[in-house]
């Protein structure tokens, strides 16, 4: 199977988020990059990125220059595939827009692989778990009143999620993010798991003392609660707080992980696929966390995740944040918390044909 050609395109969607109801529509918008490799075998695998502002037709052009350089390619090798890119980029890796343009291919080439060979991507990479569970993200977000997560959070939990993630770290006082965490729990009750995302808004300091006082609450996880690269500091809040810490998301490439783990720096590993490089080094990452004894989770993009999350044993949870899902004819089905991991070849997806033309700039 060769590859023989490439279609890209800049799709813009509205910024909202269903899970989020009752609130004023967003008026802003998220950029999207598809990629389409066709081969002479008359497939077509697909792939995706983004990161949204003035620099997606740069990543675009990005997308297409490094899929562009394949045309004639097995797109069943995938280290090829990468170490071709790689060359061809120079020096401009792995952060930033190399990587994650690699990363729109890598994801197309295993969607290529497994409608080649009939087996989903899951399948593929190990076939672990037909479902897995899944948190609602993006509805409890840091700009929302307090009194709308009182009521937001029993909603999810009435939708069948089990997991859901709140954000903090704006709160003008110690006082008052505790508070938007004790609000939170109180309403969804013990039996749910509630995560917190601070975006590395938080002092070392400021992290293990607002996390003190939160832990009567249980957080499932505490989520990048200072910079992300600082290894050491992000160590001292893990060893001084019962509750997890989770982080990784705004890593690029492989090596970064390795400095966190061997810093003791976690205790839930968070991979962003799009931004670790694909499917090809997001399973590298889970292989040095399983190595750690640590769990694996997801950032963004559940439709994809759930292939890579169900494959390894030491998967925790996908998140459920549904910005790309307008984007496809179907979708994983959520059934009980739970996503169901698609039992067609590839990744299951296919584009809405009339998503693409109604979303699609330029």
């Amino acid at each position: 199977m060769k590859i023989t050609h490439v279609t890209t395109r800049i799709l813009r969607t509205p910024a909202d988020n269903p899970l989020v109801v009752g609130l004023p529509a967003p008026t802003d918008t998220r950029e999207f990059v598809t990629l389409e490799l066709g081969t002479d075998q008359g497939l077509t695998g697909i792939g995706l990125t983004f990161f949204g502002g003035a620099l997606t037709p740069a990543l675009k052009a990005a997308v297409d220059g490094l899929a562009g350089l394949l045309i004639g390619d097995d797109p069943m090798q995938t280290e090829a595939i990468a170490a071709k890119a790689r060359r061809a980029a120079g020096g401009s890796g792995p952060g930033g827009l190399f990587t994650l343009a690699l990363s729109a291919i890598d994801i197309a080439c295993w969607d290529l692989k497994g409608k080649a060979l009939g087996r989903s991507v899951a399948a593929l990479l190990g076939g672990l778990r037909e479902r897995v569970p899944t948190y609602a993200s993006g509805a409890l977000m840091r700009p929302h009143p307090v009194d709308y997560l009182a009521k937001a959070g029993p909603r999810l939990r009435d939708m069948g999620f089990r997991q859901m993630k709140m954000q903090c770290g704006s709160e003008p006082t110690v006082a008052a993010s505790v508070e938007r965490v004790r609000v939170m729990r109180e309403a969804i009750g013990p039996d749910v798991d509630l995560m917190c995302d601070i975006n590395q808004l938080w002092s070392v300091n400021q992290a293990i003392e607002v996390g003190r006082r939160i832990e009567p609450y249980h957080l499932f996880w505490l989520e990048d609660p200072t910079a992300h690269d600082d290894f050491a500091g992000l160590a001292r809040i893990a060893d001084n707080l019962v509750t997890p810490i989770a982080a990784g998301e705004y890593h690029y490439g492989i090596v970064p992980f390795r400095h966190m783990l061997e810093a003791r720096s976690i205790d839930v590993v968070m991979i962003d696929l799009l931004r670790v490089g694909g499917i090809t080094q997001w399973m590298k990452v889970a292989g040095m966390a399983e190595a750690f004894n640590l769990p694996v989770v997801s950032h963004l993009v559940p439709e994809l995740h759930v292939h890579l999350i169900a494959a390894i044993p030491h998967g925790l949870t996908v998140e459920y944040m549904p910005w790309t899902l307008r984007l496809y004819e179907e979708t994983p089905r959520l059934e009980n918390g739970h996503l169901i991991v698609p039992d067609k070849p590839g990744l299951g997806l296919a584009f809405d044909q009339a998503a693409l033309k109604r979303y699609q700039v330029g």
